[in-house]
């Protein structure tokens, strides 16, 4: 494990408590700037899951910044709360229109944690397959008080009704390399062929969920979809872990395996089940096809480190200058941004950080040459 502060020691520490439930003891890591917690926990998206961490700790930040917390923590809560109820309220709507879909991320691996509502939200995600997604599209665009571009390759379309966020996604594709986007399109076959679902019941509404065989590939594709892309918060990995930890003893380890490598993403895994071992305290019994070494605890070292340098979803970057910028420039712009970023993966996973590079070369040419 990588040397860290205190701070960000401690908040590990918490985020391992509240993951798991588990005691915790912070004297160990000295003098401890709250503050800097407070923001570790803001930027990660794990405000709810630090507060639980917290019940569990013989020290606790000054009172005036807990009931701070505890207050932020409540609104996600109430905004968890609602967004169930439109979750339920939703797919009701969609049923009666004979349009079946699938909740996918969110709110449904949201129900592995200890404490749900203490999960910070989202949007919405709907997996359908290709007739329902253009049923769907027609029906909620009515209702949407903006609707973003529609992405055709991947089939997604992005829209806010009642202020909630919602995206209709015909596929889970994600923009990696072609063995990740065809093993992704095989499991959404077998997703609605099979009809390989699970029910999550909330507010009387029996909501479609996929299996953990399938969930568990989707949610780590969107790390990797992330982790590449833009950055990825530790909040994913929670969840992730939490998945992995609820459904461990009904997981089909062969065809789990099967998809990995098919996707050409085993290194990917082990190097982020280091992550989830080392730092998140995850149960060596709960991730398959992991053995310990000092390689992987490298790579994780690296992932961690990228992690807290962007924040969720790369929120902690300065993104501010490209809303000036013509539609060439940006891609431009990101395009060089990407080279930078491929230089930190080459460290961590040379061999498909040249791959996606090389991947994106070839889109920008397309691009170029459309324009043309």
């Amino acid at each position: 494990m990588q040397s860290l502060d205190n701070n960000t020691q401690a908040f590990l520490a918490l985020v391992r408590a509240g993951l798991w439930e588990q005691d915790v003891r912070l004297l160990p890591y000295g003098d401890i700037e709250w503050q800097e917690v407070y923001r570790l926990a803001t930027e990660q998206s794990v405000l709810g899951l630090i507060l639980a961490g917290l019940e569990h700790s013989e020290v606790k930040p000054p009172k005036e910044l807990l009931l701070e917390w505890i207050g932020e923590v409540q609104m996600i809560e109430q905004r968890n709360k609602a967004m169930n109820g439109f979750v339920s309220e939703l797919i009701e709507r969609l049923r009666k229109e004979d349009i079946s879909c699938v909740l996918v991320k969110g709110q449904g691996v949201a129900q592995c944690y200890e404490k749900p509502l203490l999960r910070s939200c989202g949007d919405i995600d709907l997996l359908l397959d290709d007739e329902n997604y253009h049923k769907a599209k027609d029906y909620l665009t009515p209702f949407s008080s903006k609707i973003e571009v529609e992405d055709f390759y991947k089939k997604h379309f992005a829209m806010t009704i009642n202020s909630w966020e919602v995206e209709l996604h015909g596929t889970l594709r994600c923009g990696l390399w072609r063995k990740v986007e065809k093993t992704l399109d095989s499991i959404q076959t077998s997703i609605f062929y099979e009809k390989r679902f699970r029910t999550w019941i909330v507010g009387g509404a029996q909501v479609p969920l996929p299996y953990p065989d399938e969930d568990i590939v989707y949610v780590f594709s969107h790390i990797l979809q992330h982790f590449f892309k833009e950055g990825v918060g530790l909040r994913q990995i929670c969840d992730w872990s939490r998945l992995l930890w609820t459904y461990k003893d009904s997981i089909n380890h062969g065809l789990l395996y099967s998809r990995i490598c098919s996707m050409g993403c085993l290194t990917e895994w082990k190097a982020f089940a280091a992550l989830s071992l080392n730092y998140l305290g995850m149960s060596t019994d709960a991730i398959p096809f992991y053995s310990r070494s000092h390689m992987w605890s490298r790579k994780a070292n690296r992932i961690l480190t990228f992690i807290l340098e962007t924040g969720n979803f790369g929120h902690k970057r300065d993104y501010s200058q490209y809303k000036t910028l013509s539609y060439f420039k940006y891609k431009v712009n990101t395009f060089c941004r990407h080279t930078m970023d491929s230089i930190e993966y080459f460290f961590i996973f040379p061999i498909d950080a040249i791959k996606l590079w090389l991947f994106m070369v070839k889109e920008g040419v397309i691009y170029v040459a459309r324009g043309k």
